[in-house]
Formats: C-alpha cells, sequence, structure tokens
C-alpha cells in the first residue's frame, strides 16, 4: 500500500456503476510517477477492503459501515425505475412510488438504496444480485428501482427507465482509513474535490528557496545606503576651488 509521495503505487477500489475515469485522468497527469491501480470490488465488499489495507481508499455507496474509517460524500445519483422498452411507466417523463402501486418491485439482495424494501408489490424470492434482477425484469417478472448508474451500467437494448421521485437516493462517497492520512491520499483528496495544482493542500511543496549567504556560511552584512555627503579627507582640497589651475608664482 502506499504511504508517502515517493511510494510506488496507489490503489483505489470501486463498486459497480461508479465511473473514476475522469479522476485517474487527472492523477496521470500531476503525478505520471505513481501509477494508480484500479480495483474493482462489490458493494458488500467495499468497505472491508479498505478497512483491511487491501486497496488505500475506495469509491463506495453510502449509507455503508463506516467503523475506522472517514469518508467525503461527492455526489448524489438520481434513482430511477428500469422497465420495458413497452411498459406503460415509459409513457411518462418521471414517475412517483404510487404509479408502482400495482406492480412487482424486485428487491436484489445487493440493494444500494436505503430502505426496508421498494415500494410496489414484493417479489416471491429476492434476487441475488443487480445483475440477475435486470435479467428478470427482461424476462417480464417484475420492475426494478437502482440508482442511474447501475441501470446504465446492465444497459439492454430491449429495457429502459424513468426517474423515480420520492424515494431513497444513493449517495457515492470517496473512503480510507482513519488511522492514517498519507500524502498520496492527500493527493487523491485535491483532485476529487477539484482542487488546482497550484492549490496548498493536496500537492506535494516544494522546499523554500535557501538564504543567500556569505563564503563563510553566514548571512553578508547588507550595505548601507550612501548618504550623499563626503566624508573627511575626501572630496575637493580645504582652501582651493574646483576649475581653473592658478597662476605659478615668479621666482624673486
Amino acid at each position: 500500500m502506499a504511504g508517502s509521495v515517493g511510494s510506488s503505487s496507489f490503489a483505489l477500489a470501486f463498486v459497480p456503476g461508479v465511473t473514476p475515469g475522469k479522476w485517474v485522468r487527472i492523477w496521470n497527469e500531476r503525478l505520471p510517477e505513481v501509477p494508480l491501480n484500479l480495483v474493482d470490488t462489490s458493494a458488500a465488499d467495499a468497505a472491508g477492503l479498505v478497512r483491511d489495507g487491501e486497496v488505500d481508499a475506495v469509491l463506495l455507496r453510502l449509507p455503508t459501515d463506516r467503523t475506522g474509517l472517514h469518508a467525503i460524500p461527492l455526489y448524489t445519483e438520481t434513482t430511477v425505475v428500469v422497465v420495458a422498452k413497452d411498459h406503460v411507466v415509459t409513457a411518462a417523463d418521471e414517475v412517483t412510488p404510487e404509479d408502482l402501486a400495482d406492480e412487482v418491485v424486485l428487491h436484489p439482495l445487493d440493494d444500494t438504496l436505503d430502505w426496508e424494501r421498494p415500494p410496489g408489490r414484493p417479489a416471491i424470492e429476492r434476487p441475488a444480485t443487480t445483475g440477475d434482477a435486470i435479467e428478470l425484469v427482461a424476462a417480464g417478472v417484475g420492475l426494478l428501482v437502482v440508482p442511474q448508474s447501475l441501470a446504465r451500467l446492465h444497459h439492454r437494448k430491449d429495457l429502459t427507465y424513468r426517474p423515480l421521485t420520492d424515494v431513497p437516493q444513493s449517495r457515492v462517497a470517496l473512503s480510507w482509513p482513519e488511522e492514517e492520512t498519507t500524502d498520496l491520499m492527500e493527493e487523491f483528496i485535491g483532485v476529487v474535490r477539484g482542487r488546482t495544482v497550484n492549490s496548498t493542500r493536496g500537492r506535494r511543496q516544494e522546499p523554500a528557496p535557501a538564504k543567500r549567504s556569505g563564503g563563510d556560511g553566514k548571512k553578508s552584512p547588507a550595505r548601507k545606503p550612501a548618504s550623499g555627503k563626503a566624508r573627511p579627507g575626501s572630496g575637493a582640497p580645504k582652501g582651493g576651488k574646483r576649475g581653473k589651475p592658478g597662476k605659478p608664482r615668479r621666482r624673486p
């Protein structure tokens, strides 16, 4: 695992549907000498992966068990209902829970939304995964409510989705261990928060230039500015005026 800017790499895990591509591109531009290694993980394993030190950080969905972890919420996803393309729901631009009251709505075991059960009528059994639930929707068994990114991840030509209002939404967060925030972790926090490369935090600090000194290592004494007045013993001779020289004396 990476610990400082001088480390060889930085490991970042992410859950399905989260796309870290933009942040990876910025990282590679700013720290080309430090590879950013991406690790796929399930929503159920995400927090444990970073807590156990398998990766430096993880992009996961809240709520989750945050014991021993920092978490910075990054954005909130739109919740959508996935339906067949010819379903009556597609006639509307957005849907309410009341519109699904008579529909069978699937509730997979890896559901990422914070509710006891979705709206509508429950299915006889809960699908094991979101992918399994998508297959059931395509087979006409029921509908599925998920964050929009998961609907895009499991896109099929025979399915579509519509925004679902007044229901829980998924929040994506960056999480890392509480015990230590390394230099590279600060770098990645700066990337996801949109700090510029010149920001004080989230970037490596260049050493301050050394002060100039004399040859013996001591500071050179500052020169006093000239006062404009002639010091005694300098300048024009006393009793004489500058200009033409005087006439020579005659010998007696």
